[in-house]
């Protein structure tokens, strides 16, 4: 979290505010933007063009929570390339903190993302960064994911999820696979006790994708 500690890179950041919110920074573009950006700064200089700030203190987490740690640029630029997510897709993602992923999977694709969040302080602010970046399809549920019903067609998962709360969160992502075919994006997280889903692995060590199959 923070700023980029070089002023031309902050302002850069602020430019490509200016023209997210004009709509008229997507895609490819976007996609190349990121990549310029030398990789130590790489995760400042997303925050400061997305406005996120450092998360608010919570003094009580919610039973099975743990404290905000966004997932990297590099494994979100990964996950929308490979997935892949398009535009026709809805992006979920679970777990959702401050609505890094779900923003970026959104201007990076085109696709319908929400994200689903049980601090509901996290939820405000993920909000407010969506208002302010005038993102109409992208939006965020105060909700414990392991025990609201899901819909999309890409899950998006990140290390947060163990124990109890992931086997709840893949009976979840098991329902919906009975309805369609899912992908399941995982990140430091390896899903071995879901038989219904099939690994691939990816450009990037952290993240492991998996495509379901066929669910009686």
């Amino acid at each position: 979290m923070g700023a980029p500690t070089d002023e031309s890179l902050r302002l850069q950041a602020r430019g490509a505010r200016a023209d997210i919110v004009a709509g008229a920074l997507r895609g490819a573009a976007l996609v190349e933007l990121l990549l310029s950006i030398p990789v130590l700064e790489r995760e400042t200089f997303v925050d400061e063009m997305l406005g996120i700030e450092e998360p608010p203190e919570v003094a009580d987490l919610p039973r099975g929570s743990v404290p905000y740690l966004p997932c990297g640029v590099d494994e979100i630029l990964a996950t929308v390339r490979e997935a892949p997510v398009r535009a026709g897709d809805a992006f979920v993602d679970l777990g959702s903190g401050l609505g890094r992923v779900a923003i970026l999977a959104h201007l990076l694709s085109g696709a319908r993302a929400s994200g689903i969040e049980i601090q509901e302080a996290l939820v405000r602010c993920a909000r407010a960064r969506c208002a302010e970046l005038a993102l109409a399809d992208v939006s965020f549920v105060h909700a414990d994911a392991t025990a609201v019903e899901l819909d999309g067609s890409i899950f998006f998962l990140y290390a947060p999820f163990n124990g109890d709360v992931l086997r709840r969160a893949l009976g979840r992502l098991e329902e919906v696979a009975r309805r369609r075919p899912i992908v399941v994006c995982a990140v430091d997280l390896e899903l071995h006790d879901a038989s219904w889903l099939q690994p691939r692995k990816t450009s990037r060590v952290s993240l492991t994708l998996y495509d379901s199959t066929a669910v009686t």
